[in-house]
């Protein structure tokens, strides 16, 4: 289901259908889902499978849909992750852009000062999706059962996906679909720290460490024919000098901010500006 934060602007692929003012409305219904045991090459080039089924598997196997049934107003990272994203979001997505924010929630991080073409959210909880401000559009989809994306090929100039990709059992199909929604030289970028829900997070991401799940996410990438060579960026914070000091704010939780990492790939090219 579609549903719209602003019910002043249509959706311009569904515009015949009229939007209640005082609440967001559905637009459509979605195609009917597609098989979660095969990956669907059709959306994009798929060239390899990344994980093997044991990879893929969660420690809480319950449908996600009912383990984000209630909604989380809280951030899942500290100020100097979230800092950082915004800035690399500064430098990376211009106000002409159509966004999809994908596996989203309430808070996007996107520059305050920036008023962008349009932003559309995806995410498990309607709840959290209606309460974030940057959204014109959002949509409810448990990308685990059915990855396919109902947008029509080069819909959007950027995709973001923040600390949720270690939640995907079929990220080859799902960055095979992004492929095919970003236009030409659209980006997308994939950040993530160390924290997660842990028996939702696949095996793969459980058992790696931060390194190994940045190769994780660039093996991703690498195996949809068509992305650009992925750039790593990332901030670790400064270790510990264990000094008294040190020994205190550790005792609290104070001592480290999260470290930050961000996986970035172009469809077919990179733009220059």
């Amino acid at each position: 289901m579609l549903y719209s934060n602003q019910a002043t602007k249509p959706w311009p692929s569904l515009s015949s259908f009229s939007l209640h003012p005082s609440k967001p409305q559905h637009l459509s219904k979605l195609l009917a889902s597609s098989s979660s045991s095969q990956p669907d090459t059709s959306a994009g080039n798929i060239k390899r499978l990344v994980l093997s089924p044991e990879g893929r598997v969660k420690l809480n196997p319950s449908p996600d849909r009912d383990f984000y049934s209630f909604p989380r107003f809280v951030t899942h990272v500290d100020d100097s992750f979230i800092s950082t994203l915004t800035g690399l979001y500064r430098e990376q997505l211009k106000p002409e852009y159509e966004i999809l924010d994908l596996m989203s929630s309430w808070v996007s991080h996107l520059p305050p000062e920036v008023k962008y073409k349009r932003v559309v959210g995806h995410g498990l909880n309607a709840q959290e999706l209606a309460r974030n401000p940057r959204l014109d559009y959002f949509f409810v989809k448990d990308l685990n059962q059915d990855q396919k994306l109902e947008f029509e090929d080069e819909s959007f100039n950027a995709v973001l996906c923040t600390v949720s990709v270690q939640y995907l059992q079929w990220p080859e199909k799902v960055f095979a679909e992004v492929f095919r929604i970003l236009k030409p030289g659209g980006v997308f970028i994939v950040s993530f720290s160390n924290r997660m829900f842990y028996e939702k997070a696949i095996s793969a991401w459980r058992e790696g460490t931060g390194y190994r799940r940045v190769q994780l996410v660039v093996q991703y990438f690498l195996s949809v024919d068509g992305f650009t060579q992925p750039e790593v960026v990332k901030k670790l914070p400064i270790k510990s000098d264990n000094s008294p000091l040190d020994g205190i704010m550790r005792l609290f939780g104070l001592s480290q901010s999260d470290p930050f990492y961000a996986v970035i790939s172009y469809r077919n090219f990179k733009p220059l500006n």
